[in-house]
Formats: C-alpha cells, sequence, structure tokens
C-alpha cells in the first residue's frame, strides 16, 4: 500500500543577495543542511530587472560538493579551469560536479525583454568522493526528456517518470530531479523512495502537498518552499490556474558537514586545507589537459 509522504514544514524564500551583487531569493541554505540532506542549498535567481542579475557571479572556487543550475529564461554565460565555456539557455541545466576543485563564473543575460529565470542546488558529496574528479555535464533544452501524464507534464533531468529515464546519471546520492507542471484541479503522486529526502519548491500557481492517510494537505503558494516526511510517493494536486513546481529527493549522506562559502568538507581541517591551498595557487587540480596544475 503507497505511502502518501506528510508535510513536515514549509516556508517561503527568503531574499538573499549572492555573487557580485544579484538579487535572488534562498528556498533553504547553510543552517538547514541537516533537514535537507544530501542538499545543501537551492536558490532562485529569477528577475526582470537586468539591475538584479547583471552583476552575476564572477570567478569563485568550490570544492566537495555538486551545483546543479537550471535555466527558464534568458542565458547564463559560463567558464570553468576545466576549460568548459558556453551559454546556457532556457531549459539548458549545468550540473558541475566540483570534487577536488574547480574554479568557475556564471554570468547571466536577460532575454529580449530582459527576463532572467532559473535556479541553483547544491548537492553535496559524500567524504569518499570529496576529492573525486570534477567534471561537467551540459544538458540542452532537446536532451531532457518530457513525460506527459494524466493532467501532468513532467521534464525529467534526473531520475525516473513513468519508465522514463533522465539523461544525468553517476550521481553519489541517487537524486531525482524533476520540472513538474499541473493542469488546473490535476491530482499527481509519484514514488519516492522510503528514507530519502524529498522536497518540492513551487514557483507558478498554486498546489496542495501532501494529504491521504498523512493528514491534512498543505497549501502553497510560489516561492515556497515544502519539505516532506517520510512514505514512498508524494502527492500535489494544482490550483485552479494550475501549478509548476521543482521536485527533487536523494539518499541522505549523514555525515559531519563544515562549511565556509562555496566549500563545503567534513571537517574544520579540510576547509583550511582547501582554503590554503587557493591562497597558495594549488587548489585546482586538473586543468583543460587533465593534468594536474
Amino acid at each position: 500500500m503507497t505511502t502518501i509522504r506528510p508535510v513536515a514544514f514549509a516556508r517561503r524564500s527568503r531574499p538573499t543577495l549572492e555573487g557580485a551583487g544579484v538579487r535572488l531569493n534562498r528556498a533553504f541554505g547553510n543552517g538547514d543542511e541537516t533537514q535537507f540532506d544530501p542538499f545543501l542549498m537551492m536558490d532562485d535567481f529569477r528577475g526582470d530587472d537586468p539591475e538584479y542579475y547583471r552583476r552575476g557571479f564572477p570567478w569563485h572556487p568550490h570544492r566537495g560538493i555538486e551545483t546543479i543550475t537550471y535555466v527558464l529564461e534568458g542565458e547564463v554565460d559560463h567558464g570553468d579551469s576545466l576549460g568548459n565555456e558556453g551559454t546556457i539557455g532556457a531549459g539548458d541545466v549545468q550540473w558541475m560536479t566540483a570534487g577536488s576543485g574547480i574554479i568557475h563564473q556564471e554570468m547571466p543575460r536577460g532575454d529580449a525583454r530582459g527576463r532572467m529565470g532559473g535556479f541553483q542546488l547544491w548537492l553535496n558529496l559524500p567524504a569518499a568522493h570529496k576529492m573525486t574528479d570534477p567534471r561537467y555535464q551540459g544538458l540542452t533544452a532537446a536532451q531532457i526528456p518530457e513525460v506527459e501524464q494524466a493532467g501532468a507534464r513532467v521534464r525529467v533531468i534526473a531520475g525516473r517518470v513513468g519508465g522514463v529515464t533522465g539523461p544525468v546519471a553517476d550521481i553519489f546520492a541517487d537524486p531525482e530531479y524533476l520540472d513538474v507542471r499541473l493542469e488546473s484541479g490535476a491530482a499527481w503522486e509519484h514514488p519516492a523512495p522510503a528514507g530519502h529526502t524529498a522536497f518540492a519548491y513551487l514557483f507558478e500557481g498554486e498546489a496542495w502537498f501532501g494529504g491521504g492517510a498523512s493528514g491534512e494537505p498543505l497549501v502553497a503558494d510560489p516561492g515556497r518552499i515544502v519539505l516532506f516526511g517520510d512514505g514512498d510517493a508524494v502527492a500535489a494536486t494544482a490550483g485552479p490556474g494550475g501549478a509548476r513546481f521543482l521536485l527533487a529527493s536523494g539518499l541522505p549522506l549523514r555525515e559531519p558537514i563544515a562549511w565556509r562559502g562555496p566549500i563545503v568538507m567534513n571537517s574544520p581541517y579540510e576547509l583550511d586545507v582547501a582554503w590554503r591551498e587557493l591562497e597558495d595557487g594549488t587548489f585546482v587540480k586538473h586543468g583543460p589537459a587533465g593534468g594536474g596544475r
């Protein structure tokens, strides 16, 4: 028998300044890592005023994590110390495994009407893989499958929906990352393995989450993060105007977390090593040709 996950808690995302002065809304972040394990942070950087985002995220380091950038509107120019460079357009995803260390930049550009929209999600790496070789997975909108179900359209970035598997593979936390659009009044259920952390971030319309034997459903409006309790499926019902939300789940690591800025390790000592290496120029272990530098 399917157990619908209850809502553990829900709250509105909070205005935050990040990068070189980008105004965004933070759904969760430092201080929430135990509840959202293996996820560390999620930012909503949508806006229609170029002054909110044009300063972007100039060159900065990462170690010990993966960053997932999903663009809805506008474009993001990117480059990194592996030699990757290009533009992430509407519907595209950049899944970057920082591993032992990478330095990159992301500079947003609006569309013809100045609109910019997207999300960045941070996923922790387990201790055994903190220093894995960095890698970059760039996915165009055309590479991300979309599944149609009764009253629902689901873009499958990672994970599996209705027999369709997303293109992102070989990720340590066994994550699922979906973009779900529901028609007016549509009810939708989706398996979420028991024991995995699961959350939804509503960014269009209105939806009810949870319910069934797990208790009364909770209504959410745009900009609200919903963390689910345990169970083996999530349930959502769209309001009169439909709904669109991100749904993510992953296997908790349950490991110590030492976090300072863009670097997340397992101990203060490892953090100190990382920042010392950044200062002395030995932080990046793999250059454009794959060699150390």
